[in-house]
């Protein structure tokens, strides 16, 4: 596939188009509404286009609306998806996929049902087999550094070697590049391209630096695509 293509608002996207898109999805949190189109502009610009809001405010679902109608360069996503009504909700407000913190069957049948790509949450071996027999293989690694970080990928390797994984939290600058030196990672989440104090004082310029440099991070795992 052609990496950082720009993305068609009617194309229809996979797990793994979402992951390999760029090095890192931002995971966003957003309160006031008014800071999402020029937050996802800025990352744009940056070159990250994949963006994960979170339904962790009341405003998520009103900024997701927001970056779909007037951000077309943008793949507004949802995260924090928990259930079926999140799933239809995401969906109705705009977002063309979405992620979770875990697994259950439920979730991911509302998701194939309503055509929504889920990248699923796990963080053992019986939650990916689990994912894996409701075919999902690109698969959220969450909280990956308290769940045993690039050591624990590594070691998936071997018996799940056709998985790809988005570590997500706990993931940093300082740690992104031994996550995506590891062939099954295709991307990593992380907060750090959206800081909170950056969003509150409108530093679009300071975002789209940071993701500039995020989305020139060297991934192993395209060498393997």
């Amino acid at each position: 596939m052609a990496v950082n293509a720009t993305p068609s608002s009617a194309a229809p996207l996979t797990p793994l188009a979402v992951m390999q898109d760029a090095p890192v999805i931002p995971v966003i949190v957003l309160d006031d509404v008014a800071h999402a189109v020029p937050l996802a502009r800025a990352l744009v610009a940056g070159g990250i286009r994949m963006l994960e809001v979170t339904l962790r405010t009341p405003a998520a679902l009103a900024c997701i609306e927001a970056i779909a109608r007037e951000v077309p360069d943008a793949v507004a996503g949802a995260g924090t998806v928990r259930s079926a009504a999140d799933a239809q909700a995401a969906l109705r407000a705009g977002a063309r996929f979405a992620v979770s913190p875990g697994y259950t069957p439920a979730l991911g049948q509302a998701c194939r049902d309503l055509g929504l790509p889920l990248l699923p949450g796990v963080a053992t071996g019986s939650e990916i087999l689990q994912a894996q027999e409701a075919g999902y293989t690109q698969l959220k690694f969450f909280p990956a550094m308290q769940a045993g970080g690039p050591a624990m990928l590594k070691a998936w390797g071997g018996p799940f070697g056709d998985v790809m994984f988005c570590p997500t939290g706990g993931v940093s600058p300082t740690n992104a590049a031994e996550f995506l030196a590891l062939a099954n990672v295709a991307c990593v989440g992380g907060s750090w391209l959206t800081p909170a104090d950056a969003v509150r004082a409108g530093d679009w310029g300071r975002i789209t630096e940071l993701a500039r440099a995020a989305s020139t991070l060297p991934r192993a795992s395209l060498k393997r695509s």
